[in-house]
């Protein structure tokens, strides 16, 4: 390869056929799973020795590369070293994107990015305009290794106290990459997740930062470590910093009142143990998956509000899922603005463009569509409580690995349909539908104003 060509894989380009950027982002995703899906069925990929079922190992897979965390065999117990080695990379790829891996190796090698690729960079850190792009990434990878190398060394030292150093370190590196990437896989057997440290603070503070920290957005944790010398941020950074506040301290509250006296949840706690758990559990479901209390124990009044959570999800930019906190932020605007009589969204006394509030309405309509018509199927396909059904569906578009135990007794059809959730909710709607749908130009008339009545 010389100098100035690009690094990365060339797609084969034919006169009728020209890969647009959603296009090869949907493929990039495919080809990950698919290497994913053939690595994890080699025997000595399992301790066992046995191999893992094609569906198995597809939707573990996808789990992975969706940074979901729904499993269908146990992480911590199933799988090698060497398995859970491709679990742990799939993860990162899967996180922080393909491309942004290529970009990586790309600068290591120091060869040119070309225009193409910076296209493709955009769609894929949903970005709107190509300026930056490649200093963005750059600032992505850095911020990324920091944190997940900082807390991968906080839980190891916390975990070098119940197990053999080098464990210790592994679980740590696990760990940290599965929730800054909002993965939630872990390596605690027979499902149990984090239960056994519903009380510790130091791993709840940790994991919850991680999970924070990659859900949020590159874009913000730039401009925060920019807020030094600019003293200001952009107004995308304070609608996701706000919401997300508000998320969580809305989503403990709610958590904490309903569950306090439950005896599967958070009845047997003592009073700090409550607040880290309802704390805990109001992060986890943007998107990342990890449990420290029982989610199949919970009160259904608990069960659907964190429906509600999983499907609102991360921020733009980040390595989670959901419709995103800005999309909602929008919409919760809009509904605001029709309430007062106004034309105009403002927030932060900013007026936002009306094409925003089509993006969030068309955004948020597609996700309620897909979760209703996928949970539609697997309650016939599967048999079980329809909220049982939902949460799984919700936990699967939005990336979430949050599950009710519903996912490991799935028959092969609601593993390939939850597939195909995961794989959705990762491109988001949008690039999937701009990869599947025909390129049309904007149209050169406009058809006469019609009136209806609304409402």
């Amino acid at each position: 390869m010389s100098r100035l060509a690009s690094p990365f894989p060339k797609f084969p380009e034919f006169k009728f056929l020209k890969l647009s950027p959603p296009q090869i982002l949907v493929l990039g995703f495919a080809a990950v799973i698919l290497v994913g899906t053939l690595l994890l069925m080699l025997p000595f990929s399992s301790t066992s020795g046995h191999s893992l079922t094609f569906i198995d190992a597809l939707f573990t897979a996808t789990s992975a590369t969706c940074v979901t965390g729904l499993v269908v065999v146990d992480t911590g117990s199933y799988f090698s070293l060497f398995g859970q080695t491709v679990i742990l990379v799939l993860m990162q790829i899967g996180g922080l994107g393909f491309m942004t891996m290529a970009t990586l190796f790309a600068l290591l090698l120091r060869r040119r990015i070309s225009l193409r690729d910076r296209l493709i960079l955009q769609e894929a850190m949903n970005q709107s305009s190509m300026e930056g792009i490649v200093r963005l990434i750059r600032k992505v990878l850095v911020y990324s290794l920091v944190i997940e190398a900082a807390g991968a060394v906080l839980l190891a030292l916390r975990w070098a106290a119940d197990m053999p150093l080098a464990r210790a370190l592994y679980y740590g590196v696990f760990h940290a990459v599965s929730m800054f990437n909002n993965a939630g896989f872990d390596l605690f057997r027979d499902y149990s997740g984090l239960t056994a440290y519903a009380n510790d603070p130091v791993i709840n503070l940790v994991v919850m930062l991680l999970i924070v920290s990659g859900g949020i957005g590159f874009i913000v944790m730039a401009d925060l470590i920019d807020y030094r010398k600019t003293r200001r941020l952009l107004l995308h950074s304070k609608v996701v910093l706000t919401m997300t506040a508000a998320l969580i301290l809305t989503g403990a509250a709610v958590i904490f009142v309903f569950e306090f006296t439950n005896a599967r949840t958070l009845g047997p706690l003592n009073i700090g143990g409550k607040i880290w758990a309802a704390f805990f559990q109001s992060v986890a479901p943007r998107t990342a998956g990890p449990n420290t209390v029982d989610i199949g124990g919970m009160r259904q009044a608990s069960q659907f509000f964190i429906v509600m959570l999983m499907f609102i999800g991360a921020s733009p930019g980040s390595t989670g899922g959901g419709i995103k906190t800005t999309t909602f932020t929008l919409m919760i605007g809009a509904v605001v603005s029709m309430l007062r009589g106004r034309e105009d969204i403002v927030l932060f006394r900013y007026r936002l463009a009306q094409e925003r509030v089509f993006k969030a309405l068309t955004i948020t309509l597609l996700a309620v569509l897909l979760i209703v018509t996928v949970s539609m199927i697997l309650s016939t396909t599967e048999g079980w409580p329809f909220l049982m059904i939902l949460f799984e569906t919700t936990s699967a578009f939005a990336t979430v690995g949050l599950t009710m135990g519903v996912t490991p007794e799935l028959t092969d059809a609601g593993k390939i349909l939850l597939c195909l959730t995961m794989f959705a909710g990762r491109l988001g709607l949008l690039t999937l539908a701009y990869a599947l749908g025909p390129k049309q130009g904007k149209p050169l008339y406009k058809y006469p104003e019609g009136k209806m009545i609304i409402g």
